[in-house]
């Protein structure tokens, strides 16, 4: 075949000879392997379609082997991994849709405008696959907040999911936010998207039909996001600011009349297949989606539009301008798809067909630019097995005794310190910045277990929320995954439905290190086993590796994201306390475990030992406990106990409701132990007295540990122990501390 090149670029040969292949993330051993499948050198335009396409963002490369311990079938999944989002079946013709992805580099480089356009892209992804998107929420993670640029990234990175949720009328509606040293140069921004379908308006990314046109939609093709994939494929270094152009530019008021127009086109029934230009723009969607059909496509590039004067094919393929969408329908319904667009103020240009040959073949001027295997880009990528090796920390820390500490006997102090950890301190700072009740829906707001959205036209609810403490998965990954799947079905079970299923973000440092890989490969099995033994698959999710800073790697932190069903919306249930009188149990076992608890972490300055034990079994039975109870019409409010440990899910139990509670434990461990233990498998309910011996009587048929420990009323929070008083403060008091703390930090004020 003769050679393809392009003006005013390296030739073919300078690629080969200057190894210019390795500047954008390919392995001398992937440029022999993209020559072989070529059947000669790749120009440049190609070169920079494969490097992208075989970036670890796009190709998973080395996590693929990972991936595929996942569970992702269940007797509700209707679309599982390897589309835009996951699909399960919720019930009368109607399904959920929903995924998490990240923008961690971007964000660090340019904190709104990452943050922005990652809401952007989940948003795309969901009604890529003919949802209406009714929620998004979101984990994050920085560094210490007494740190400036710390302040302004979270600021920032805050305000861009604020600025694109709320002006395309999205309700960003729960997350978490957590601090720590570990993400001090390399936040994490994962956004997570949920929407509603029927089931026979479902879409997939797949270009149907031999000879079928390709559509455009949405703004102009620019230069900003090239390369964005090999980007967020690298670790961060003293160059990535200069890296600020692989960094997209939102504009939520686009994507509103892209997704209404989209979703209109797609009820007309003439779609054939649909997909965002996400990682890699429009090289990543015309090739997966000529893939995933077995077919080819030619792209005739002068088509597309274009907002810089003298864009070449290299910078259009390469492109991830944002709010763009790639469609393919039959030739015969163009016109009803251009009055679609139209309606909306859109264009929608013929861009391409789809071909029988198996290639992607790119015109420009009417010259053939390129032309590469689609088999080649989307499904020969290399996997790699990487060496995995266990870290020496996690040898040493292996008999590492974490209750060796020094009592501490000042507990409202210490209650008090942690109550101020920005970590669990209010995050009223944040969502007070999002409109979370824009389409009126959401019933549960954000600040309880789990957000919970209405179904309009029915008597069901979804609860969702996201979670994952990278401290207990860096000090034991298999643990910490199986705690951070557990956790979020606990939140979810607290809020009165049942779980469903996940969506995963694998935040992690680089593979290229043994004992990184080894953290992947550990918390994965600890996350597929905790879905197996819950029912919940993994219908989707992202992997972002090379998040590392000066002081190596982040904390690994694979972020669960779960969606669970309420079955009748009288069943939803927040975690405040109600009603004076209301008698409070504890479910579930205190031990000895501090290895990676927040009292750990504020009060002793330490991250060490091993993280709470879990029983998956009786995790399991607690749950089914709990929601039988909810119900059933027997509880009042329903709080996980996670960071902080008990005395601090009671002190957000009693600030969210204004309730004091007088509470005495009758545990056979140190004061400050019982008060902040970490153990897993716990919740704190409180029931009307009415409904006490039905509780009691159930709860005694049951395996799982239960202890009546005290009443809801007064002004004071005051905790016994032994009739000892450990704890008494005013719930003011503590409102007060808990809800000042980020914005005293965001001040500049001492703690």
């Amino acid at each position: 075949m003769t050679q393809l090149s392009t003006a005013k670029e390296p030739t073919a040969e300078q690629i080969e000879s200057l190894q210019l292949y390795k500047q954008m993330g390919v392995s001398d051993h992937e440029f022999e392997l993209i020559c072989s499948f070529l059947g000669r050198k790749p120009n440049y335009t190609e070169i920079g379609v494969f490097s992208v396409m075989w970036s670890e963002h796009c190709a998973y490369k080395n996590s693929k082997p990972i991936l595929s311990r996942f569970p992702t079938t269940g007797e509700r999944v209707l679309v599982g991994p390897g589309e835009g989002a996951g699909i399960v079946d919720i019930g009368d013709n109607q399904a959920v849709v929903f995924k998490i992805e990240s923008h961690n580099h971007p964000s660090a480089v340019e904190p709104f405008q990452g943050a922005a356009t990652g809401v952007g892209g989940i948003i795309r992804d969901i009604f890529s696959m003919g949802a209406r998107p009714i929620a998004l929420l979101n984990s994050l993670r920085f560094g210490n907040l007494e740190n400036d640029r710390v302040k302004y990234l979270f600021e920032h990175v805050v305000s861009g999911i604020a600025g694109y949720g709320n002006c395309i009328g999205i309700p960003t509606v729960g997350g978490e936010v957590m601090f720590d040293e570990s993400y001090e140069g390399n936040p994490l921004v994962n956004a997570m998207c949920v929407g509603l379908i029927d089931h026979e308006d479902i879409q997939k990314g797949i270009a149907k039909g031999i000879g079928n046109p390709v559509y455009y939609v949405g703004p102009a093709t620019g230069r900003d996001g090239i390369h964005g994939a090999t980007f967020a494929s690298e670790e961060l270094n003293e160059d990535s600011d200069s890296k600020r152009p692989s960094v997209q530019v939102g504009d939520p008021f686009m994507e509103k009349l892209v997704m209404e127009a989209c979703l209109e086109l797609i009820q007309s029934g003439i779609v054939l297949g649909i997909q965002d230009m996400g990682a890699a723009g429009l090289t990543c969607s015309s090739a997966e989606m000529a893939s995933k059909a077995g077919n080819g496509m030619e792209l005739y590039l002068d088509q597309v539009p274009q907002r810089e004067e003298g864009m070449t094919p290299y910078e259009m393929m390469l492109s991830e301008s944002q709010e763009r969408m790639l469609f393919v329908i039959e030739e015969q319904h163009e016109d009803q798809a251009k009055a679609i667009f139209a309606k909306w103020g859109l264009d929608c240009p013929k861009v391409g067909k789809v071909t029988d040959d198996g290639n992607l073949t790119l015109i420009h001027h009417g010259e053939k630019v390129a032309e590469m295997p689609v088999s080649a880009l989307v499904d020969e990528c290399p996997v790699y097995e990487k060496p995995s090796q266990v870290p020496a920390y996690y040898q040493e820390s292996e008999s590492f005794d974490s209750t060796k500490y020094e009592e501490i006997q000042d507990l409202n102090e210490a209650l008090e310190r942690i109550l101020a950890s920005p970590t669990v301190a209010s995050k009223e700072w944040v969502y007070h910045q999002y409109d979370y009740m824009v389409r009126t829906n959401t019933a549960i707001h954000p600040g309880s277990d789990a957000a919970v959205v209405a179904i309009e036209g029915s008597n069901k609810a979804l609860a969702m929320t996201t979670d994952c403490n990278g401290r207990y998965v860096y000090l034991d990954p298999y643990v910490g995954g199986k705690i951070a799947v557990s956790e979020a079905a606990r939140n979810v079970v607290c809020s009165g439905a049942e779980p469903l299923a996940i969506t995963d973000n694998l935040n992690f440092g680089s593979p290229e290190k043994p004992e990184i890989f080894w953290q992947l490969e550990q918390a994965a099995d600890g996350v597929s086993q905790a879905c197996e033994s819950l029912s919940t698959p993994v219908i989707g999710g992202n992997v972002s590796l090379y998040n590392e800073n000066a002081n190596g790697a982040i904390y690994p932190t694979p972020v669960i994201g779960m969606v669970g069903l309420v079955h009748d919306v009288n069943h939803m249930t927040t975690q405040s306390f109600k009603t004076a009188g209301d008698v409070i149990y504890v479910l579930g076992e205190t031990k000895a475990e501090l290895g990676g608890s927040e009292f750990q972490h504020v009060v002793f300055g330490k991250t060490e030992g091993r993280p709470p034990e879990l029983d998956l079994q009786k995790e399991k039975a607690l749950q089914a406990a709990v929601l039988h109870m909810i119900q059933s019409g027997w509880i009042n409010s329903a709080h996980d106990c996670s960071e902080g440990g008990l005395a601090t899910a009671i002190a957000e139990s009693c600030i969210s409701g204004g309730i004091g509670a007088a509470v005495e434990v009758d545990m056979d461990l140190r004061h400050d132990i019982a008060m902040f233990s970490e153990s897993q498998s716990r919740i704190v309910l409180s029931i009307q007295p009415e409904w006490q011996t039905q509780f009691e009587t159930y709860m005694s048929e049951t395996n799982v540990p239960w202890q009546n420990i005290g009443e809801v009323g007064g002004e004071q929070l005051q905790v016994k122990k032994q009739h000892e008083v450990i704890i008494d403060a005013s719930v003011s008091r503590l409102t007060a501390i808990w809800k000042e703390a980020i914005p005293a930090k965001m001040r500049g004020e001492q703690s």
